[in-house]
C-alpha cells in the first residue's frame, strides 16, 4: 500500500486539538509506514504543497485570507475532516458574531485600522464541503485515532452518536442535574468525551456542540428550575455558540407574580 499523503493544517484556534494529535505518541508509531505528513507546522518538518490525500484542519474562518485558504485545501485534498469545537462550530471567538467587532478591535489594539478581520467566526463546513466532523474542545484523542485509521483502511468511520446522558448511564454516573441542580447540558449535547465533567460532579458545558436530535426548549424549561435566565443562556453559547442546535437559543426570564393585597 502506498503512503497517504496527510496535512494538519490550523486556522483561528489554540492548537489544543493538534496537540491532542501529537499525544497519540504510541498510536502513531502503528501507522508511521502507511502516512507521510507533508504539512504540520505543529509538529515542524517540512511544508509541502498539495495535492493532499487527507487534510485535518483545526480552528474557524475569522478572516477573508482563511476563507481562501479553506477553499483552496478544499481543491488540493480528497478527504478533509475538520477537527474541535473552532472548526465545527465557530468555537468560543463566535461570540464576536452578535456583537460589534469594531468595538472590540478598538479596545485590545492601540492601531486597530491595521487589524484585518471578519465580523463573524464559522465552521469549516459554511465555507467548503467536509467529510468528516468530529467534535470538542478538544476531540477525543480515540475517535481522532478511529478516523485515521478508518481511512487508512478504506473504509467510513463508525462515530457515537449518543448525547453525553447515554455516556453518563454507562458510566454509572449520578446525574448532577436530578439528584443536584446543577445545570448541565447532558441532554442536548453530542456525546464522544466519554461524560467527562459529570463524573467529576460538574455540568456538562456543551463542549462537543449539540447532539442530532436536540430539543432545546424543554431543556431551558428544565435548567430554568434552578438557574436563572442569564445562567441558562449563557450556558448555550461558549464553545459551540454557533452550533445550530445551539445558536440563538434564549431562557426567558420567569416574571414574578403580582403582589395581591389582602381584602378586609
Amino acid at each position: 500500500m502506498s503512503t497517504r499523503r496527510v496535512a494538519v493544517v490550523k486556522l483561528a484556534s489554540c492548537d489544543g486539538c493538534q496537540l491532542t494529535l501529537l499525544d497519540c505518541e504510541d498510536e502513531l508509531l502503528g501507522i508511521a509506514g502507511a502516512v507521510d505528513i507533508v504539512h504540520f507546522l505543529e509538529a515542524g518538518g517540512p511544508v509541502l504543497a498539495g495535492p493532499y490525500d487527507l487534510a485535518i484542519v483545526e480552528g474557524s474562518i475569522t478572516t477573508a485570507h482563511d476563507a481562501a485558504r479553506i477553499r483552496e485545501l478544499r481543491e488540493q485534498s480528497t478527504v478533509l475532516v475538520s477537527i474541535g469545537a473552532c472548526a465545527t462550530a465557530g468555537g468560543v471567538q463566535a461570540l464576536r458574531n452578535t456583537a460589534d467587532v469594531s468595538e472590540f478591535t478598538s479596545v485590545v489594539y492601540a492601531s486597530p485600522e491595521y487589524i484585518t478581520t471578519l465580523a463573524t467566526s464559522t465552521p469549516v463546513s459554511s465555507h467548503v464541503q467536509v467529510d468528516v466532523e468530529l467534535h470538542g474542545c478538544p476531540v477525543d484523542k480515540g475517535q481522532l485515532l478511529h478516523v485515521v485509521s478508518s481511512y487508512l483502511l478504506g473504509r467510513p468511520p463508525r462515530l457515537d452518536s449518543s448525547p453525553v446522558c447515554v455516556e453518563c448511564k454507562r458510566r454509572g454516573t449520578t446525574c448532577v442535574l436530578v439528584a443536584h441542580g446543577t445545570p448541565c447540558l447532558g441532554p442536548a449535547t453530542h456525546g464522544g468525551c466519554g461524560a467527562l465533567c459529570p463524573s467529576f460532579d460538574r455540568g456538562c458545558f456543551g463542549c462537543f456542540g449539540p447532539a442530532d436530535t436536540v430539543n432545546a426548549g424543554a431543556l431551558v424549561a428544565r435548567l430554568r428550575r434552578t438557574a436563572s435566565a442569564a445562567d441558562v443562556t449563557r450556558l448555550f453559547h461558549t464553545f459551540t455558540t454557533e452550533a445550530p442546535g445551539f445558536r440563538g437559543v434564549v431562557a426567558e426570564e420567569t416574571p414574578e407574580p403580582e403582589d395581591v393585597e389582602a381584602t378586609s
